[in-house]
């Protein structure tokens, strides 16, 4: 905020406490003084025992004031217009806790929190009066508003902090009229300073610095995969949070975060103790499936709408578009409600207290000391012989087992193309080719996957058509071309395999 008088709205002043009010009495041009009663408003700041919130760069605060209050939740990076507010919970009112956030935001934060409830941990409290300088004709030519404020701590231990706060806000008075109160205004030990009583609680409420990360001599095979690691485990954190607030395609990327971390520890497991790594294995798994579902209804609303678009109008018989919406309107709304249930159970807060003691105390073993640029294609050489068996295997499958074949084939590719990213800082450029070329036989075999998904889900939404007495026709219609597409992929597979299993891109592995 600029400090000159002549060329700005407002300017803003700091003082001593209790300095006492500026003398307005015979002020160029003002013939009327007049002071609003006084206001008094709070602020408390709201957070875990450790402040895992100021941690996390969350701001929850109750703010009350002029017969009011309100909740607001400012989330990391957003700015003013993505401020959530909600009205604070009545007092008296059976069941309801008056001084707990609501349930909407505290669900939102939850992941955050964890174990530990929050509670509040900081205040500011302003005792505010506004002072207009009227003229001829009652005509306001600027306005005054004098803030004492007082912040402190609360809890184990309380600091104190106090001050006046001054804003002078010119509205038609001229620049002689606010030099004149400029000068009163510095006469009490005011100078200009921007507004400082949010900054100077978040000096007070400084969070503990987090447990260093470790992971090993630089350079070593065990640094490169901890570093993987504590990237996956920071996405599954920012993820968590944009899936509670049911961003697009928020769950995919915590599922893809999730799904990542373990088969990092799978692949690389000879360098970490598997007794510590092995249940965290299992409980990725399961997160991964308890994600599943509302990924995967995602998917396949998309799939099976964008079917219908593509679809000749004369051939869509019925009303088949309200049909799928209302099938998945309703499927969605459970899957996401199961989802949420899961991510406030008390399994996934230890997963993911077990997630930061692994970045905090990781188990490395001897093997994890040897250079990465050594050690890691070496292990990530069992992932690929792997993938060779599982395509082998899908190659010489029959009709009946084919389809689960080329699945296997499609998770032990993820699995290698996972293991190559971890092994791309010490490798270079061969891994990166490698990750690509996975990648293609890895989104068509992906495709294959939501064909064979979508079928089911096309054979009941037809039952459902004729049960109700419409014409299931669309729904026939759609699942034959996905039986004739998923065959096309697999009759590509040997030529996908050959792309993929270059010699040039696996020259990397020993």
């Amino acid at each position: 905020m600029a400090n000159t008088t002549t060329a700005t709205l407002s300017t803003t002043y700091r003082g001593p406490a209790a300095a006492g009010a500026p003398r307005l009495a015979g002020l160029p041009g003002v013939s009327t003084v007049a002071a609003d009663p006084q206001q008094v408003l709070e602020t408390e700041r709201y957070d875990t025992d450790d402040l895992r919130l100021s941690a996390a760069g969350i701001e929850l605060s109750l703010h009350r004031g002029d017969g009011t209050a309100h909740w607001q939740l400012r989330l990391p990076d957003g700015d003013d217009e993505e401020l959530l507010r909600l009205p604070a919970a009545v007092p008296d009112v059976e069941g309801v806790d008056p001084d707990g956030p609501p349930g909407e935001l505290d669900e939102l934060i939850r992941g955050v929190r964890r174990d530990r409830p929050v509670r509040p941990v900081g205040r500011v409290r302003t005792v505010r009066v506004r002072t207009g300088l009227r003229g001829a004709g009652e005509r306001l030519l600027a306005e005054l508003v004098q803030d004492e404020v007082t912040i402190a701590t609360l809890g184990g231990s309380t600091d104190l902090s106090s001050w006046t706060e001054i804003e002078l806000r010119r509205v038609e008075g001229d620049a002689g009229l606010l030099t004149a109160v400029e000068q009163r205004i510095r006469e009490i030990g005011a100078a200009p300073a921007p507004r400082g009583a949010a900054a100077a609680l978040d000096r007070l409420l400084i969070p503990a610095p987090p447990r260093r990360r470790r992971a090993g001599k630089k350079g070593s095979a065990g640094a490169v995969l901890m570093d993987y690691v504590g990237t996956q485990v920071d996405r599954i954190a920012e993820q968590d949070l944009r899936a509670r607030r049911d961003e697009p395609d928020a769950v995919h990327q915590l599922r893809v975060a999730a799904r990542r971390l373990r088969s990092a520890l799978q692949a690389y497991g000879p360098l970490l103790d598997c007794s510590r790594t092995r249940p965290l294995v299992a409980e990725l798994r399961w997160l991964g499936q308890a994600l599943a579902p509302a990924r995967d209804i995602d998917v396949l609303r998309e799939r099976i709408t964008a079917q219908l678009d593509r679809t000749e109008p004369e051939l869509v018989l019925g009303p088949v578009r309200a049909q799928v919406t209302r099938y998945f309107a309703r499927a969605e709304a459970e899957a996401r409600a199961a989802m949420l249930t899961e991510l406030d159970g008390q399994r996934y807060t230890a997963l993911r207290l077990a997630l930061s003691e692994l970045l905090t105390d990781p188990p490395l073993t001897r093997r994890a000391a040897r250079p990465a640029r050594r050690e890691l294609p070496r292990l990530a050489a069992r992932s690929a012989r792997k993938l060779e068996r599982a395509v082998t295997g899908a190659l010489a499958a029959d009709g009946t087992h084919r389809a689960e074949a080329v699945h296997t084939a499609r998770k032990k590719s993820k699995r290698l193309r996972y293991a190559t990213e971890v092994a791309r800082p010490a490798v270079g450029g061969d891994a990166k080719r490698f990750g690509r070329a996975l990648k293609g036989m890895q989104r068509a075999l992906g495709d294959h996957q939501d064909m064979v998904v979508a079928r089911g889900v096309l054979r009941e939404l037809g039952a459902q058509a004729h049960s109700a007495g419409e014409n299931g026709f669309t729904f026939g219609l759609l699942y034959g071309r996905d039986v004739k597409a998923a065959q096309q992929i697999e009759a590509r597979l040997p030529e996908l395999w050959r792309a993929a299993w270059a010699t040039k891109n696996r020259r990397w592995l020993p």
